[in-house]
């Protein structure tokens, strides 16, 4: 068996992860209720502070043909009574699990089902609104042939107090201490009172308490004789006593009261559910035939999926308890679970929810266990049972017990880890109960290179303590085993692994002659927070993180060059770089900076001289292994020129024929084309002059124009030929200088200038 293992350098990296390396050994840590949640716990209780024990079992005890099982009852036998939709039912079961149909019916569901003192048992039926009654002995019985102990449609002639209209739903029954039975009733609000004990055919209902609520939709008799029960439309909980008078001893935070409860020293538990600003009621369509006709009807069912199931109410649930005195306080809330009954026992109060079919046990402290989880879509109703709880589900309707005491053995199964990589598995770290006494546990690992674990994973090992490793293959997933015996508790499991290093990636290259980068835009900034809120939204605890990579600032200078790259390595390792170059013919490549830590690079260009070139960017993880252990990886840029040479003009010729200009050069450039020409006359303005063939696109370009030198209409021939205006002194009206220009790709220029004359 396992004992707790310990070590304060393991607490270190618990309560400070941010100190964790980016490489070496690596600690996959479950520590938290929210971690343990995401595993599969059988017969184990996940507490909300953090541990796992060995918790009640829940046994199937019967899976019914019907998708809902809305309400349960028990007898002194052991006997279970369900409450079935689609279809219809009343099942008894046997504590072993044997099942005998008492009632069915055509209507979508009996929504409530209750023993009398008599033995006999009481169905209401939705929609119609009717309770039956079955006596002991009676099976297989309809609605023609089960009594009717309440029928909206008989109800008394109308009297003070009493609903305009008679009600359309039947959400509870509850007997009193004299074999009373209530009925709970929606649209309009009452409850009816019936005295069964005079038999079917005698039994006259009376309206004993009415609410201008919508619906009253559970009842509980409290032990001194009074009525509570809980209301949808505003949430409100009443007390009634035995006269029919009712006061509102609890208005909920939320509109539907769901389920109540009361433990044994007078506390009461309020379960509630929706936004008062919003309706809860999702859908329920129903279909009935008649007179060769089908007809459907849409009815809100509160609190209840509809056929469809699963569908979530928003906001969540939420358990608030009033103490002896009335003074009320939150108990409990969830945002994911909707509660549909409570169960007070010993060990606490029970908690049946959906939509994830969880069972919750919660102590008076607030402090609450995920005990089962019932694997349907809803946990409907508790009932008691000789040797624990009896549990409804719905989507599927099951009936399940739930054991009262811990299981003989509790198995919890973690989540798959992802490493994200092979990775060698080393020792497992498991505390137990926070250093206090804890019962016997043992823990056992798996390991594969699929997520599924049911495709060809490594068989269970199990974990010694003490041992060096986890005792599985190396691989990429993992996952652990806990089997817990009464009185174990685990507070966290840590499993050491080593991923197998990488090389590092070198994902893309850019280099830009003619840019420098702009050193003061790269000061360190303020980094951007970010704010870590607890569950609770209340308080947070704040953490900085590095600001976002946007753009690199850089200007433009023709005497430099710069490389940026991106790279990347999948076990996070601290990077350097080495920027190589390689000319056009070169073979070799020749180291030009080593050691890099940031990811550009910008240099003067005179260090190469003009030509083609690739620059190499090798990437090591160095910093982050042990020498001899570094992995490298290299990626070579496109190809790119470096130019710093202006082209050369030549052959530049100039005369006046026909009273124009004639010019003529060529412009040659050793490395880059001829992208353009200009030319000035007389320190005019520049004009663009067209090479031979048009497209400026080869290292050698020819240039041959004419500039008129006639004079404009309205303008002096002085101020047409020269530019100069009529003020300026010109000494020889026949003398002209001619200026051209020339640049490269890379915006090297270079002018020459010859004098001309009429």
């Amino acid at each position: 068996m396992m004992r707790r293992l310990f070590s304060a350098g393991w607490l270190l990296l618990v309560f400070y992860p941010q100190l964790l390396p980016a490489q070496g050994t690596k600690l996959w840590l479950q520590s938290h209720y929210d971690e343990f949640e995401k595993g599969q716990p059988h017969s184990v209780a996940i507490d909300s502070n953090s541990y796992l024990e060995a918790g009640p079992e829940l046994r199937s005890v019967l899976l019914t043909p019907s998708t809902y099982v809305w309400s349960l009852a028990s007898d002194s036998q052991g006997n279970a009574y369900l409450a079935t939709g689609s279809p219809a039912t009343v099942l008894k079961v046997s504590a072993a699990g044997q099942s005998t149909k008492l009632f069915s019916t055509r209507e979508l569901s009996v929504e409530a089902v209750r023993t009398g003192p008599d033995g006999s048992v009481y169905a209401a039926t939705l929609p119609g609104g009717k309770v039956y009654r079955i006596l002991p002995n009676q099976t297989n019985l309809d609605e023609s042939t089960a009594a009717v102990v309440f029928d909206p449609a008989n109800l008394p002639a109308s009297a003070p107090g009493k609903p305009a209209d008679p009600p359309k739903y039947i959400w509870d029954l509850a007997f009193d201490a004299q074999g009373m039975l209530y009925v709970a009733t929606g649209d309009p609000a009452a409850i009816y009172r019936v005295n069964v004990a005079q038999g079917a055919a005698k039994a006259k209902p009376e309206l004993f308490f009415s609410s201008d609520e919508q619906h009253i939709r559970c009842l509980l008799f409290e032990p001194r004789g009074d009525l509570i029960a809980g209301s949808d439309g505003s949430g409100l909980v009443y007390r009634i006593g035995r006269e029919g008078k009712g006061v509102v001893l609890y208005d909920a935070p939320n509109r539907e009261v769901t389920a109540v409860a009361e433990s044994p020293d007078g506390h009461l538990y309020i379960a509630n559910v929706g936004d008062k600003n919003k309706s809860t009621l999702p859908p329920l369509p129903i279909q009935g035939s008649g007179a060769g006709a089908t007809a459907t009807i849409t009815i809100m069912t509160p609190g209840m999926p509809g056929p469809s199931a699963n569908a979530l109410v928003p906001e969540g649930s939420e358990i608030d308890e009033l103490n002896p005195q009335g003074a009320p306080s939150k108990l409990w809330t969830s945002k994911d679970d909707v509660v549909y009954a409570l169960h007070s026992t010993p060990q606490g109060l029970l908690v049946a929810t959906g939509n994830r079919g969880r069972i919750y046990r919660i102590q008076e402290d607030g402090s609450y266990a995920d005990v089962a989880r019932a694997e349907a879509g809803q946990a409907t109703a508790f009932a008691k049972a000789q040797d624990g709880v009896y549990v409804a589900t719905s989507n599927t309707g099951k009936l399940l017990k739930l054991t009262a005491q811990p299981a003989a053995h509790a198995t919890y199964l973690s989540d798959v880890f992802d490493a994200g990589m092979f990775s060698t598995w080393g020792r497992a770290e498991v505390n137990a109960n926070d250093g206090g006494a804890s019962g016997p546990f043992e823990v056992y690992a798996r390991s594969g290179n699929v997520e599924s674990p049911e495709r060809n994973w490594s068989d269970w090992q199990k974990v010694s303590a003490g041992s060096p490793t986890l005792g599985v293959p190396a691989a990429r997933f993992v996952q652990w085993k806990a089997v817990l015996e009464p009185g174990a508790r685990i507070s966290s499991v840590g499993i050491n692994y080593l991923p197998v290093n990488t090389a590092p990636v070198v994902d893309e290259i850019v280099v830009q002659p003619g840019a420098k980068v702009n050193t003061a835009a790269l000061q360190p900034q303020q980094p951007q927070p970010i704010t870590i809120n607890l569950p609770s939204a209340q308080q947070g605890v704040t953490f900085v993180q590095d600001g976002p990579s946007g753009p690199l600032a850089a200007f433009k200078d023709r005497t430099a060059v710069t490389a940026r790259w991106a790279a990347h390595d999948d076990n996070g390792d601290e990077l350097l770089f080495d920027v190589y170059f390689r000319g056009d013919g070169e073979k070799n490549w020749r180291l030009l900076r080593s050691h890099l830590k940031d990811r550009f690079y910008t240099f003067d260009s005179m260090l190469l001289p003009d030509g083609g070139y690739r620059l190499k960017i090798v990437a090591s993880d160095a910093p982050s292994h042990a020498p001899g252990e570094a992995l490298t990886g290299a990626r070579q840029s496109d190809h790119f020129v470096i130019d710093t040479t202006p082209p050369a003009i030549s052959a530049f010729l100039a005369k006046v024929e026909g009273g124009a200009i004639h010019a003529s050069f060529q412009a040659a450039d050793a490395s880059s084309p001829v992208t353009r020409a200009e030319y000035s006359l007389d320190a005019g303005p520049w004009q663009y002059a067209e090479p031979v063939g048009k497209l400026s696109d080869s290292l050698t370009e020819r240039y041959d124009f004419t500039i008129p030198l006639r004079p404009r209409p309205g303008s002096s021939p002085a101020s047409s030929r020269s530019g100069q205006s009529p003020a300026e002194e010109v000494s020889d009206p026949a003398e002209h200088v001619l200026t051209v220009r020339v640049y490269d790709r890379y915006d090297n220029v270079e002018a020459a200038k010859t004098v001309v004359r009429e």
